[in-house]
């Protein structure tokens, strides 16, 4: 009886979930209301490879407007900075630079408001001159498309988003003139609570297969990431969000390995920080 007491008291206190930032490594399908604009910074990094140390960690700074209705567009541009000794087929670097420029375009097809669940397309371009992965001079063009749903279990309480995930990659290498296509596909869950008003504690899990050739050609390795998310509302503009996901189980293809560190990382972590203008 407590424990139901103590349930609703909390459902009674929280406000009106909006999920556009509200996880870590998946997206909701909230796009903000019409006119809407906001300045966002997201760091990411992946950490620890096979053999000796790896870091990357990059910085993206982003503008972010709702032009009409169920419309979401994003600019944004990203510097990188890598720092890889000792790791199988990468050369040895410490560096920081320009990376490239990135337009993300949502639209909402259902609001969970009207709709049993939200469902939102995500379409995100990128071009980038230096490969995420192994820091090297490129000429990269690369897509995400992304189908998000989300669905409140309880109202103003309790929310999960589901994510499918298709990312094709086409990449010239600069020094060596070697062309290359590469698929990352998958999926993804995530639980968040509102435990206070503007304070959401939760997970997120992951399952990814990367392959070579955009056409999913031949299975490279797959890995399933899980970890923390939270969310805090520290204004009535400002917002913050963190994650870290840890790669508990994988393979690379051909190995009898528990973990796949030669497609995926280890450790894989995300700062958020957004304001309203």
């Amino acid at each position: 009886m407590c424990f139901f007491a103590l349930f609703a008291a909390v459902g009674a206190r929280a406000e009106e979930i909006d999920t556009e930032h509200l996880f870590g490594f998946l997206i909701g399908t909230d796009i903000g209301h019409v006119g809407e604009r906001e300045f966002q910074t997201e760091t990411t990094g992946s950490f620890s490879r096979n053999g000796g140390s790896y870091r990357a960690v990059a910085q993206e700074f982003e503008l972010e407007f709702v032009p009409a209705r169920d419309i979401r567009i994003e600019l944004g541009g990203a510097f990188v900075a890598h720092q890889i000794y000792g790791i199988p087929g990468f050369e040895d670097r410490r560096q920081l630079t320009w990376q490239g420029l990135s337009l993300d375009v949502r639209y909402r097809f259902l609001d969970r408001e009207t709709a049993p669940f939200g469902l939102t397309l995500a379409v995100e371009s990128h071009s980038d001159r230096i490969d995420e992965t192994t820091a090297d001079r490129i000429r990269n063009f690369g897509t995400e498309l992304r189908l998000a749903f989300d669905r409140e279990l309880v109202p103003n309480f309790l929310i999960a988003a589901l994510n499918f995930i298709y990312q094709p990659e086409w990449t010239r290498f600069l020094a060596s003139r070697v062309a290359e296509q590469e698929a990352t596909v998958g999926a993804a869950v995530g639980l968040m609570a509102q435990i206070r008003p503007g304070v959401f504690v939760g997970g997120e899990a992951r399952y990814l297969r990367h392959y070579d050739g955009i056409g999913l050609n031949e299975f490279e390795g797959q890995a399933l990431f899980i970890g923390p998310v939270a969310y805090l509302q520290l204004s009535e503009r400002s917002r913050l969000t963190a994650a870290w996901s840890v790669q508990a189980w994988g393979r690379p293809a051909g190995s009898a390995a528990a973990l796949d560190l030669v497609n995926f990382e280890r450790h894989q972590a995300r700062l958020v920080f957004g304001m309203n203008f």
